[in-house]
Formats: C-alpha cells, sequence, structure tokens
C-alpha cells in the first residue's frame, strides 16, 4: 500500500528530528542562539566545508564578539580574520550589514523576514537560517544540500539550477516545520543533506526518513537531483614579478595592495600582469617585457629575467587564476619604498597583511627558502 502524502510527511518530520536530536553534531554555531553568532557561521560557510569553517568561525567571534566590535573594526583587521577563506567579499558585505544593524537596529539583528532580508549580502536563504535557527520562526532555509534531501524524498525531476525550483523548495520546505521546532527542523534537514543524504553516495541504510523517500523506492536516489551544469571557470594567464630588495632591504619582497574596489579588493599581492592566452604565458620573453611595461606606467621600474621560479593557481568561481613568477628587480629601491600602494615586506612583517591564498603560498615558500638559504 502506498503511503499517503500526509504519512509522508508526518514520517518525515517526525523521524529527522528524532534522528537529529540524537545525532547532531557539536559545532560552535550551535551553541547558542546568538542571531549574530549564527548569522557569521552562515557567510562563512556558504561555499567552504564546515571543518575548514570552525577555527575560522572561532577565531573571528573571539575578536568580533557582537556586532558593535564587528561595526567598529578597520576592514583590514576584518579581512585578516577572513584570511584564507576566500569570497572576500562575503567578509565586506557582512561588515557593511552588521554596520547598518548597528546604526539602524541599536545592534540587534531584525527578527523579521522584510528588514533581515534588506541588508546586504543576505539572500532567502541565510534570512531563513537566522530567523528559524536564532528566533525559531517557521521560515524555510533552502541551500544545496536541502534540495538535494527534497529531490531525492519526493523524488522531483525539477533542475535545481533554476531559480524556479528554489522557490517551489522552499514553499515544499515550509510545509514540512513542526509547529514550535523551526530551529532544530531547518538544522536537522541541512545536517542530513551533509552527512547521510550526500551528493555522490548517499548512506541510504543509515537515513532516518529511507522508508518514505520516493526515490530510494524507485532506485533512484543517485540520479537526483537533476542540476545542469554551471558554466565553466575560465583560465586566465598571469606572469609576476619577484622583486626581491638589496641591501638595507635584503630579504624583502616588493609587494603592491589591489584596487579598493573589484576581485580581492585592497589585498597584497606580488606585481603581475595578465598574458593574452597560454602561448604568450609559455613566451617568458613576453611575460617580461609585460611586467617591465606595467611597471614603467605605475612609475615603479622592475627589471625582470626570463626564469621561472614559481607557479601557482587561484580558482575563483568563474576564473582560474595561472600564475608564473618570474625573478626581478627594482631600477630605484629608494623610489619604490616610498610609494602609495607599493610595499618592501619582511618575513617579520608578513602577517600585518591581508594576502590572496596564492600570494601567501608563493611567499611564504620564498620566504621560508630565503631563511634557510641565509
Amino acid at each position: 500500500m502506498s503511503m499517503s502524502d500526509e504519512a509522508r510527511k508526518n514520517l518525515f518530520s517526525a523521524e529527522l528530528l528524532k534522528w537529529y536530536k540524537r545525532e547532531r553534531r557539536d559545532l560552535p554555531w550551535r551553541r547558542s542562539r546568538d542571531p549574530y553568532h549564527i548569522w557569521v557561521s552562515e557567510i562563512m560557510l556558504q561555499q567552504t566545508r564546515v571543518d575548514t569553517v570552525i577555527p575560522y568561525f572561532n577565531r573571528f567571534v573571539d575578536r568580533f564578539p557582537n556586532p558593535k566590535h564587528l561595526a567598529d573594526a578597520p576592514e583590514e583587521d576584518v579581512l585578516k580574520h577572513w584570511e584564507g577563506l576566500g569570497y572576500y567579499s562575503r567578509a565586506r558585505n557582512l561588515q557593511t550589514a552588521v554596520r547598518e544593524v548597528v546604526e539602524r537596529y541599536g545592534g540587534q539583528v531584525p527578527d523579521n523576514k522584510k528588514d533581515i532580508s534588506s541588508l546586504k549580502g543576505v539572500g532567502p536563504y541565510t534570512a531563513g537560517a537566522i530567523l528559524s535557527i536564532a528566533y525559531n520562526q517557521p521560515e524555510p532555509a533552502v541551500d544545496g544540500n536541502v534540495m538535494r534531501v527534497l529531490s531525492r524524498y519526493y523524488c522531483l525531476d525539477d533542475d535545481i539550477a533554476k531559480p524556479s525550483t528554489r522557490i517551489g523548495m522552499e514553499s515544499l520546505a515550509q510545509g514540512l516545520i513542526p509547529s514550535g521546532e523551526a530551529a532544530d527542523f531547518n538544522q536537522a534537514l541541512m545536517e542530513l543533506g551533509a552527512m547521510v543524504c550526500t551528493p555522490k553516495s548517499p548512506s541510504c541504510p543509515e537515513c532516518p526518513v529511507r522508508s518514505g523517500c520516493v526515490a530510494l523506492a524507485e532506485g533512484r536516489e543517485r540520479e537526483l537531483p537533476i542540476k545542469t551544469k554551471a558554466k565553466k571557470a575560465r583560465p586566465v594567464f598571469r606572469v609576476a614579478a619577484l622583486v626581491e630588495g638589496t641591501g638595507p632591504r635584503a630579504g624583502k619582497v616588493l609587494v603592491r595592495q589591489r584596487p579598493d574596489t573589484g576581485l580581492l579588493a585592497r589585498m597584497w599581492e606580488l606585481p603581475h600582469v595578465e598574458v593574452r592566452d597560454e602561448i604568450e604565458w609559455d613566451s617568458l620573453s613576453v611575460g617580461k617585457r609585460l611586467l617591465q611595461e606595467a611597471s614603467a606606467v605605475d612609475g615603479v621600474g622592475i627589471q625582470a629575467t626570463e626564469r621561472i621560479v614559481g607557479e601557482a593557481q587561484h580558482i575563483f568561481t568563474h576564473l582560474v587564476w595561472n600564475i608564473r613568477v618570474l625573478p626581478a628587480v627594482a631600477v630605484d629601491e629608494e623610489f619604490v619604498a616610498d610609494r602609495t600602494g607599493y610595499r618592501w615586506v619582511g618575513p617579520d612583517e608578513f602577517e600585518n597583511y591581508s594576502w590572496p591564498n596564492v600570494f601567501r603560498k608563493l611567499l611564504t615558500e620564498y620566504y621560508i627558502s630565503h631563511i634557510n638559504i641565509n
């Protein structure tokens, strides 16, 4: 006898909650219902694994324990505590939104959908997560994990990459929330997707709601959800200069600060240029010439060699930077040292700056090698 829709719904909600209260992971943001802490955790968890986020979350809330502390902090300090998590616009948007919370709401994170959804960087999922987990309001919090679970449980063929599917899933998820249990239920749904109903190899024998799962009954649990593939990230080819200091600047490297807006805004990096394609990237003479021309335009004279001393890759959502590093010297070290946006940085000062991971890696390797040599 087939299960009715109501019976399937009731089984899902009841069994999922029982499982969660028994099996839930002890995560630092689950130890309180502080809406600010929940907000920070949800922003960090976007596109980042839980195990990676835990130490960052602990360090961040220790340094910025409430909205006022974060609102008052220099952006450089915030980025430094975010360094390594990537997607730095998340940190900037979070601080911008928290400043609005302090100014407009006296530091209290809004407890209604209209106000919280108006904050920068707070989309439907984050709003739903804060309202449900912190304030126990029956709002859905639908992310990729949740859509995967619901697609399988109800055997839905809708493409989860489409906005219309997400809207439908939000309505479905909201109807499943038991009265007075929004906080635990939404976390349980996320937990099931993260721990059991995983993307490639779901652990169906361990699933608390397997008896009601239509996809499992029909043998389709590995086919679902349906998701069109995202556009492949575009490769970009760059050549960077490792400009070593001499004399009193021995052991230091010339770095520059990125522009105030755009990708990796205001972070620090090795001076570098983009070449047209992989063919130019393979031609070290082209890379050397473009580096020297660009440095001349900047007013910072750099003389590079045609020798590779490092290679690295930086992966963004839509781009992949492929970077080769050439040794170089500055034509006028005194002039360079005083230029806005450029600095001579040694290992002792390195941690005072915020670096994209790719340049942190390259410079760390350089400093280790340099210290070992000397």
